[in-house]
C-alpha cells in the first residue's frame, strides 16, 4: 500500500510503499477513502509538543517512518475471522481513540484516556489513513454515519468528537450564561455546530482572524470578537455584564490562555483543548478568589462518538467548510495549517 509517512520529524512527508496487511483475529482492512488533517498532525511531524519557556515534549517513542491520520472513512475491504458484524463493501468512519482494554480507564470506557494507548495514525503501533489502505483492531470501531457526507464524516471523528465532548464538559447552562468558542479552525467551527445543539442558542465566537470570524458569524455564533485587538478581553467582559460562564479554548497558546482567564466571570470555567503549545502562569490564590475552574479535555469516548453521530444523522449539525485535497498534496496542506491558511477542514483523498 502507499502512504504518505513522516521520515524526519521536522520534514516534508514522503510516499513510501510497504506491504497491504492482511487483517488478523478480530481485525478489519479498509481502504481509505477520506482522511482528515487535523492540527495534532502537525505536532507529530515536528516530534514534540511545546511546553513553553524553551520545554519540550518530544515523542520519543515513535518509531519512524509513521503514517499519521485518524479522521478516517473508508470501505471495508477485508476481515479477520473474529470480526463479526461487518461486511465487506460497507462505508464506514472510524473511532481512531483505541486503548488497551486493561487500564482503569479502559474499565471505565474510557479508551480515550488509556494509560497505554493504540491510537489509529498517533501511537506508534497502528498506521493512520494518510494511506490507501489502514488496519481497524476491531469492528466495534467502526460507526454507520448515516447520509452524512463522507469527508465530513470523517473529520467527526476528531474535530467533532472533540468538540462535542467539550461542550459536554459544560453541563447545564442557565439563560442568561454566555459561552465563548476562542478560535475558530477546523474544531471551532464545530464547536460553534454543538454549542447550538447542546444549549439551545449560538456561542460568541473569538478569533484573531476576521475571515474565521465572518465564518463563525455565518455559523450561528451571536457575536464575534478578535482576541487581538487591544482592549477585547474588556469590552467583552462589560458587553456580558461581566465575563463569559465558559470559554472553550480551541488553540491553547499562552495568549490564548491569558484572553480566557480576563474573559470569563466569577465561578466561570475555562476548557482547555487546543495544543498550540506554551505554559500558562496565574496567581494560585486567584483560583479560589475567582472560583475559576479549568479543565483539559481529550478527544471523547466511544460512547460520546455515537451520541455525537446521532445527532449528526438526526441532521441537528450543520456541516463546517470542508475542502477535498489529493493525498499527495499532505505535506502542502500540513504547511498550509502550520500558517493558518485554512477556514474548516482539508480532507484528504488518496
Amino acid at each position: 500500500m502507499l502512504s504518505q509517512a513522516v521520515v524526519a520529524f521536522g520534514s516534508p512527508l514522503q510516499e513510501i510503499e510497504t506491504p497491504t496487511p492482511v487483517p488478523q483475529g478480530s481485525e478489519v482492512l479498509l481502504k481509505v477513502l477520506h482522511c482528515g488533517v487535523c492540527h495534532s498532525d502537525l505536532h507529530i511531524q515536528d516530534g514534540y509538543f511545546d511546553l513553553g519557556a524553551g520545554n519540550k515534549l518530544a515523542m520519543a517513542a515513535l518509531k519512524l517512518p509513521h503514517t499519521m491520520g485518524h479522521e478516517i472513512e473508508g470501505e471495508v475491504v477485508a476481515a479477520g475471522p473474529e470480526a463479526k458484524g461487518v461486511m465487506a463493501g460497507a462505508r464506514r468512519t472510524v473511532y481512531p481513540w483505541i486503548g488497551c482494554g486493561k487500564c482503569a480507564a479502559c474499565r471505565r470506557d474510557e479508551e480515550n484516556l488509556c494509560a497505554h494507548p493504540r491510537q489509529i495514525g498517533c501511537s506508534p503501533e497502528i498506521a493512520g489513513g494518510y494511506a490507501s489502505h489502514v488496519l481497524v483492531p476491531h469492528p466495534r470501531y467502526l460507526l454507520d454515519y448515516g447520509a452524512t457526507s463522507p469527508a465530513l464524516a470523517a473529520a467527526y471523528m476528531c474535530s467533532g468528537l472533540t468538540a462535542y465532548s467539550a461542550m459536554r464538559k459544560l453541563g447545564n447552562l442557565a439563560a442568561v450564561d454566555n459561552v465563548v468558542v476562542l478560535g475558530c479552525g477546523g474544531v471551532g467551527m464545530m464547536g460553534i455546530e454543538f454549542a447550538k445543539a447542546l444549549f439551545g442558542r449560538g456561542p460568541i465566537a473569538a478569533d484573531i482572524d476576521e475571515g474565521r470570524l465572518d465564518a463563525a458569524k455565518m455559523a450561528g455564533a451571536v457575536a464575534t470578537y478578535n482576541a487581538k485587538a487591544p482592549g477585547t478581553a474588556k469590552r467583552l467582559v462589560a458587553d456580558t455584564n461581566g465575563g463569559a460562564a465558559a470559554v472553550v479554548d480551541f488553540v491553547g497558546s499562552e495568549e490564548s490562555f491569558e484572553f480566557a482567564s480576563s474573559a470569563v466571570r466569577k465561578g466561570g470555567r475555562i476548557v482547555l483543548v487546543g495544543l498550540f503549545g506554551g505554559a500558562m502562569s496565574m496567581p494560585l490564590p486567584m483560583f479560589p478568589l475567582r472560583a475559576l475552574t479549568v479543565i483539559g479535555t481529550y478527544v471523547g469516548t466511544l460512547a460520546q462518538a455515537e451520541e455525537m453521530l446521532a445527532l449528526v444523522r438526526a441532521g441537528k449539525i450543520a456541516p463546517i467548510p470542508v475542502a477535498t485535497r489529493p493525498l499527495s498534496l499532505a505535506s502542502r496542506t500540513l504547511d498550509d495549517l502550520r500558517q493558518g491558511k485554512i477556514t474548516g477542514r482539508v480532507v484528504l483523498r488518496p
